[in-house]
């Protein structure tokens, strides 16, 4: 499956902005979604995530309650709404599909974990 990753770009301390995450080549309902980012310098780390038929979603301390994983099956895309955004979400912004069912107990923090990747979308939030 082949993902495409948009939305990003330069918004002001407080913006928003929304990510999406196009599939092709496959259809993305029987997989698990998620979001990561990577600021330069650091590791890549995990933002969000979401089981296939979009009941439930994880996310990573720093972003709860700021930023909403969705996904419309039926369009083949996920989102990432991004609200009250802080300088210290800049970053690039990468989505992801892992093929394993998803797990309540222990969703998929780890990139390791994920099978197909998108090439990433800029996020740049200033102060």
């Amino acid at each position: 499956v082949q993902l495409q990753a948009s939305g990003g770009g330069l918004v002001q301390a407080g913006g928003s902005l929304r990510l999406s995450c196009a599939a092709s080549g496959r259809t993305l309902s029987s997989y698990v979604m998620g979001w990561f980012r990577q600021a330069p310098g650091k590791e890549r780390e995990f933002v969000a995530t979401i089981s296939s038929g979009g009941s439930n979603t994880y996310y990573t301390d720093s972003v709860e309650g700021r930023f909403t994983i969705s996904r419309d099956n039926s369009k083949n895309t996920v989102y990432l709404q991004m609200n009250s955004l802080k300088p210290e979400d800049t970053a690039v912004y990468y989505c992801a599909a892992d093929a394993a069912p998803y797990n309540k107990r222990s969703p998929s923090l780890y990139p390791y974990e994920y099978d197909y990747w998108g090439q990433g979308t800029q996020v740049t939030v200033s102060s």
